[in-house]
């Protein structure tokens, strides 16, 4: 059987005249990062940016929901093209930089309520854990994600000391799920964005803190 891909793309219309308004309140040195479907979108946003001459993009990457890119240390801000938050809120986390969603023409700042919330889901996983006697291991079996030696060196490491854990092996993680099962906490070691929810901590947060 073959697989047929298909790509999905937004229809944007870029307002050049609105992308000139908003660069003006961007950094010199940006990152600009995209989903898939907003490709198209934010290489013609870029090539506004750079041709202005106001702007040096230090990188154009997409963003996937497991990816954790890299910026050059020049870079002052994060100039996110795409509707969600959800990559979004994770960068600004994660480099301690300006991330900006442009999404329509319009671009919204990650505020620090936002940062903030994502990080106390983060502690009170972290807790949860902590106080669990039982704990569910969560292995993807999608292709770049599955980490199943990870989980399985990990339910044998001291970390699990004094705890039950139990490895449930999937294509789909979905926290709506989990409440099917009788365990405490859970323990990521598939796509590092399902800490959005506060049950479920990421496998190298818990290694940090041995």
């Amino acid at each position: 059987m073959k697989t047929l891909f298909i790509p999905a793309k937004i229809k944007s219309n870029v307002n050049e005249k609105a992308i000139d308004e908003i660069s003006k309140k961007l950094p010199k040195n940006l990152a600009i990062v995209y989903s898939i479907q907003y490709q198209d979108a934010a290489k013609e946003i870029k090539e506004i940016l750079s041709s202005n001459g106001n702007h040096e993009i230090t990188s154009f990457l997409q963003v996937l929901g497991c990816s954790k890119p890299n910026f050059q240390k020049s870079t002052k801000a994060i100039l996110l093209i795409g509707s969600g938050r959800f990559h979004a809120v994770s960068l600004a986390m994660e480099t301690n930089l300006p991330v900006y969603v442009l999404y329509n023409n319009s671009m919204s700042e990650i505020s620090d309520k936002e940062i903030e919330s994502l990080k106390t889901k983060k502690k009170a996983a972290y807790l949860k854990f902590l106080n669990s006697e039982n704990v569910g291991i969560l292995v993807s079996t999608k292709p770049g994600q599955e980490n199943l030696k990870r989980a399985l060196e990990l339910k044998k490491s001291s970390i699990m000391k004094n705890k039950k854990a139990y490895i449930l092996i999937g294509n789909n993680l979905s926290p709506s799920e989990f409440e099917n099962f009788n365990l405490g906490s859970w323990v990521n070691t598939a796509c590092p964005r399902l800490d959005f929810d506060a049950s479920v901590v990421n496998m190298g947060d818990i290694s940090k803190k041995r």
